[in-house]
């Protein structure tokens, strides 16, 4: 049971990089983020991405594959509307 919560979780928890692509998207700017954060965290993900991915434990694979994907957008939107006025 406990398992299956986590699971649920590992989906549900990445998701909310969607609502920040959004944002982005409708003020056509990413000037409230820093890009240093962004990329921080985007390279940790990298660094941490080849132990999930070869992980045999359900969760953080499952975890580390969408937010993996997610924050990447994340990244993409925040460097293609960095500029945009």
């Amino acid at each position: 049971m406990l398992n299956k919560i986590a699971l649920v979780a590992a989906i549900i928890l990445p998701l909310w990089n969607i609502p920040l692509i959004v944002r982005i998207v409708r003020r056509r700017s990413s000037r409230d983020l820093s890009i240093y954060w962004v990329l921080g965290v985007w390279t940790c993900l990298a660094l941490m991405a080849p132990s999930a991915f070869t992980s045999k434990d359900l969760v953080w694979k499952v975890f580390s594959i969408i937010n993996f994907f997610l924050f990447s957008l994340v990244v993409i939107f925040v460097l293609a509307y960095r500029n945009a006025k």
